[in-house]
């Protein structure tokens, strides 16, 4: 075995650092699963808790969180490490006796989550059945009886007969003992989870019942997954890929087996996986894209009293994230510090949020990072900002235009690659410099146009007495501004005979939609001019978000979301920007790019090209859908929803009818039906819910993909937690089929 994982199973005393006033100490141990983490506080006797290896994202070294930071003088960074969890939860950041310790458990965590990330669909299913058995076997005697087995079934979501799950458990009992051996389960979990649906499908094109030929496969690909000419060739590619079998293989055959991991595969979801790569053209202007944007950045919770933290950036970052909102305050050290200001948030100080940004900004996605920047600094400490800004970015800041020369026309994010850059104010244009010469900013401090308007700044914080006053703007952070500035906007004709290809405005949601109510057509043609940030009300002091896709409809590029709240929003985003490779960047539709030919997203049918498709959803069947109530005996009566965001005329939902009781393997076997008249702006939200009759349902899982990465035939849907999180093996089975409409 691994030594690392050696010394993890032996177990180690580590100091939990949870702040300046509050440390302990626990002993930590890999259990000989070398899958769960068995921890206990050095008071308690023998009562350990533990937490899944599965559950660990990544493992930072050194001062890499909050609390390390804060704490930074009292332990040396070679003896800390951070484990930092999927979703929401807390990360866990502990203090080893030596570096070497340390050492042990970082790499030991970077060796079991690389496995776990390594493992085929078919071991991930193996792994999940051997963790059920496991679960089930409460004696820890190797085996499980028919009680046992009763109570595992309501742990897996099932009311089954208990007649036939007798039945089923003699079949497997193959040593007649009374009781299942680890194999035996397996073979009682594969005849509990047959899918009939999937057999009679196999079927349907099995020329001999058993098998399916390379002929019989390449039909299924071209007749149901419509893959046309490229069918006989990726029949073959299957076989080799997902047949468990090698006698088949040899054979150019695929079995029952074969078949069904196919189709739970990345071959056979929902979402196309050439669409999941980098597929865009990245050369075209910054402005015809829409951009990952996020709000506040700095906060985990709520906008009043919530936590601001480095996190914020580290997880907005590794989400694809491009552009990261910086609320700059002077701090009482001299050094700038970032907040909500005239809150009660916490204060981060600002060269810890640019250390965060420099470390991080490119591991997601090597497109450009734009830091917007509210400064609220004074003279003296904007230059603390600026000189932070250089010496800790260094060559990723862009500090003059790509080729020296005032632009025409934006940079491409091809153009931009690795580079970071700063959104805010900026002491008259660039075109007040030579054109010829690389910009130098020589632009006296003392200048008139030093002092801009409060107004041209996003002032969403502010009291609204202060937002006419103006501010002094320091050279050196100006100087800072090249391609983002920000410009307050008048309307549209002034900024289409004054804008420059640099100038970007902001608006509050509530101003956004009160234009889009007004003037969509014209918002969409300025759109495609410049750039536009949109960012939610100062009214959400929950941190609630606004429904991004009415922004997008019209082109607003950077539509600035709460990261940090979970929900339908999010969901959104997530889904529209899970495409091209997650960069953080996704090309407009050709209709949003265009400038001179006038879209009018409340009239999508006047466009040249209109051609409305229909969307046919058959929703089949779910697969291990998980409890949402951990009460006894209580199991889920599961119904799908599916819900179309896109121009007002294609948003729509439909729903399925409630499975009584069953969220191990519900069919559904029903039809749903769209007309979708813009499918370039459209995204696909399928929602599972726990039907309720009394209360509100409760939440289930969630998969939202953009209409035009979808993928027809049959095909899974692997479902995300509230969080984003996967629900692995948790999914729904549909079949597609996508026509224009007649």
């Amino acid at each position: 075995m691994h030594p690392d994982l050696e010394i993890m199973k032996a177990g180690s005393v580590l100091r939990k650092a949870k702040s300046r006033m509050w440390r302990g100490h626990r002993h930590y141990k890999l259990q000989d699963d070398c899958k769960t983490i068995a921890y206990k506080s050095s008071w308690a006797m023998n009562s350990y808790s533990t937490f899944s290896v599965g559950d660990v994202e990544a493992v930072r070294e050194g001062h890499e969180s909050d609390v390390f930071l804060s704490v930074a003088d009292e332990y040396p960074p070679e003896r800390c490490f951070t484990l930092v969890f999927r979703g929401r939860r807390g990360n866990l950041d502990l203090v080893a006796e030596s570096a070497e310790e340390a050492q042990a458990w970082i790499r030991g965590m970077q060796t079991l989550i690389e496995n776990l990330q390594s493992m085929g669909e078919s071991e991930k299913l193996d792994q999940w059945i051997s963790d059920l058995f496991l679960k089930a076997d409460r004696n820890k005697d190797g085996r499980i009886s028919f009680k046992e087995v009763r109570r595992l079934l309501k742990l897996m979501n099932m009311d089954m007969n208990e007649d036939h799950a007798s039945s089923l458990f003699r079949m497997a009992d193959k040593s007649q003992t009374g009781f299942l051996g680890s194999e035996e389960f397996v073979h009682f979990y594969k005849m509990l989870t047959q899918r009939k649906e999937v057999v009679e499908l196999f079927q349907e094109y099995s020329s001999d019942g058993q098998t399916l030929s390379h002929c019989d496969l390449e039909e299924f690909l071209r007749e149901e997954q419509l893959e046309g000419d490229r069918s006989q060739e990726h029949a073959l590619e299957l076989i080799q890929r997902y047949e468990p079998s090698d006698t088949a293989k040899a054979n150019h055959t695929m079995s029952i087996d074969g078949f069904l991991m196919y189709l739970t595969s990345a071959d056979g979801s929902i979402f196309n996986s050439e669409d999941q790569r980098l597929y865009q053209d990245m050369t075209q202007p910054l402005k015809h894209y829409f951009i990952s944007s996020s709000h506040n950045t700095y906060l985990l919770e709520d906008q009043l009293k919530g936590r601001s933290s480095v996190e914020g950036y580290i997880q907005a970052l590794k989400r694809g994230c491009r552009c990261l909102e910086i609320d700059c305050w002077d701090g009482s050290s001299g050094e700038p510090v970032v907040y909500h200001g005239h809150t009660f948030t916490s204060k981060i100080l600002f060269k810890d949020v640019i250390n965060t940004v420099a470390k991080y900004a490119f591991k997601t996605s090597e497109y450009p990072v734009i830091l917007s920047i509210e400064n609220r600094c004074s003279v003296e400490q904007q230059k603390v900002m600026a000189q932070l800004l250089k010496d800790i970015l260094g060559d990723m800041l862009l500090r003059t235009t790509i080729d020296g020369k005032v632009p025409s026309v934006l940079p491409s994010p091809e153009e931009l690659k690795g580079k970071i850059l700063v959104k805010g104010k900026k002491i008259g244009g660039l075109e007040s410099l030579d054109a010829d010469n690389p910009v130098s900013g020589e632009v006296s401090d003392e200048d008139d146009s030093s002092e801009l308007r409060r107004d041209s700044l996003t002032t969403e914080s502010l009291p609204s007495d202060s937002k006419k006053s103006k501010q002094s703007l320091t050279k050196e952070l100006s100087d800072l501004v090249i391609y983002c500035k920000n410009e307050h906007f008048n309307n549209f004709e002034h900024a289409r005979i004054h804008g420059k290809p640099y100038d970007i405005s902001s608006f509050s949601e509530s101003k956004a939609r009160k234009i889009i109510k007004e003037a969509a057509a014209d918002f969409a043609q300025h759109n495609a001019r410049q750039i536009t940030r949109v960012y939610p009300s100062g009214l959400r002091t929950d941190s609630s978000n606004f429904c991004p896709q009415d922004m997008w409809n019209v082109g607003c590029q950077m539509v600035a979301l709460n990261f940090q709240t979970a929900g339908l929003e999010m969901d959104l985003n997530d889904g529209l920007f899970s495409q091209n490779n997650r960069c953080g960047y996704v090309l407009k539709p050709e209709i949003l790019r265009n400038s001179e030919q006038q879209f009018n997203p409340d009239k999508p049918q006047d466009r040249k090209d209109y051609c409305p498709l229909i969307l046919t959803i058959q929703v089949i069947s779910g697969q291990q859908l998980p409890k949402v109530n951990n009460k006894v005996g209580s199991i889920v009566d599961p119904f799908v929803r599916v819900e179309i965001y896109g121009l007002p005329a294609d948003q729509a939902t439909q729903e399925t009818s409630y499975i009584e009781n069953n969220g191990l393997n519900p069919c559904w076997n029903e039809t749903l039906e769209f007309a979708v008249h813009t499918p370039e702006l459209a995204l696909i939200r399928f929602v599972v819910e726990d039907y309720d009759m009394a209360t509100k349902n409760d939440f289930i899982g969630q998969y939202t993909v953009p209409f035009s990465c979808i993928q027809s035939g049959y095909r899974h849907i692997h479902l995300l937690s509230k969080d984003g999180t996967s629900l692995r093996p948790s999914s729904l089975f549909v079949n597609i089929n996508i026509t224009e409409a007649s």
